[in-house]
Order: C-alpha cells, then sequence, then structure tokens
C-alpha cells in the first residue's frame, strides 16, 4: 500500500511538473503534444553495480548523443557538478557523496570512491566515441572486478541501460 502510495505521488508530482512546461514549450513552437517524449520511469536499483550502472549512463548521455566530447563539458549532469567540486577538493552538496568502499561506520553516500568513479566514466566515455576509442584502464577495471560486472558487459550496460532495463535492476540475489 505505501508503494502504491508513493508511486501516486510520483505520478501526480510528474504531471504537476509537465503540464506547465508542456504547454509554454507548445505555445513557444506553435505545436501540441507531450514536452517529454514517454512517460517518466522509475526504476528500483537494488545493489551497488546498478547504482554504478545507471549514474554512469545518465552521465553519458551527452557524450552518446555527440552534445560533449568529455564529462566535464556535458553541461546538466551530476558527473560535471561533481568534477567542478572535487577540483576545489569539495564533493557538492545537492548530490549523495561518494563515501568510498569502507562501509563501516560511514554516512550515508555512494559506496565507492569519488576518483574511482569519474576515471571509470572517463574511460567509458573514450570507449564509447566513434571518434577516440579507448580503453577501460587498470583502476577501472578492478572497480568493475569488484563489482563483478565484466567490461565488455559494462559497455553494453552503460550504452544500453534504458533499452536492456524495464523493471527493478540488481543481481539474482537482490531481485530474489
Amino acid at each position: 500500500a505505501i508503494y502504491r502510495s508513493r508511486l501516486c505521488d510520483i505520478s501526480w508530482f510528474m504531471r504537476c511538473l509537465n503540464e506547465p512546461i508542456a504547454r509554454q514549450a507548445n505555445q513557444e513552437d506553435n505545436c501540441t503534444g507531450r514536452f517529454w517524449e514517454g512517460r517518466f520511469k522509475s526504476q528500483a536499483l537494488l545493489d551497488e553495480a546498478a547504482v554504478l550502472t545507471c549514474m554512469a549512463y545518465v552521465d553519458l548521455n551527452p557524450i552518446r548523443a555527440k552534445m560533449a566530447d568529455t564529462p566535464e563539458q556535458s553541461e546538466h549532469t551530476s558527473i560535471r557538478l561533481r568534477i567542478q567540486a572535487a577540483l576545489k577538493c569539495e564533493q557538492p552538496t545537492k548530490l549523495l557523496p561518494f563515501i568510498g568502499d569502507e562501509c563501516d561506520n560511514q554516512p550515508n553516500g555512494i559506496a565507492f570512491g569519488l576518483k574511482d568513479y569519474l576515471e571509470l566514466v572517463d574511460d567509458t566515455g573514450r570507449c564509447i566515441r566513434d571518434d577516440k576509442r579507448g580503453v577501460i584502464g587498470e583502476r577501472s577495471a578492478k572497480l568493475l572486478m569488484r563489482l563483478n560486472i565484466h567490461h565488455e558487459n559494462w559497455l553494453k550496460l552503460t550504452t544500453e541501460f534504458g533499452k536492456l532495463f524495464r523493471g527493478p535492476v540488481g543481481t539474482l540475489q537482490e531481485l530474489s
């Protein structure tokens, strides 16, 4: 019942958010229809690997769309905020912090290191670009190995996440 109630709240919120944006955009573009192509999706990310994969997929959207060449050039992404904050030896206050992989007595946060994540996304971005093929570096490969993700699967996951998953995302153990 609580789950259903939360989905109704999210649906109501998204409808309230979408309607004025769609009206304004339709007026400006002299057209009709929805502002966003489809309904929003809410997916349960059940383990660290699912969280990491989804984050990288979203952070790499501008690179896949050829709107940016590098993560630091990707406007309106969390990775750009993280990079800008990291240059000042900080973490963005609006985003869940990276706390490293030492989970005992840690505050809430993402259970791997920021530097590891930035390097993994940079390596992945270089691999998925058509003009400059890169490779998954040793440090990134170690993070993927710790999360039990083969690097070839990683590239497929981070380029096709939206197509591959429709419901909860995680290991079979977590799903059950």
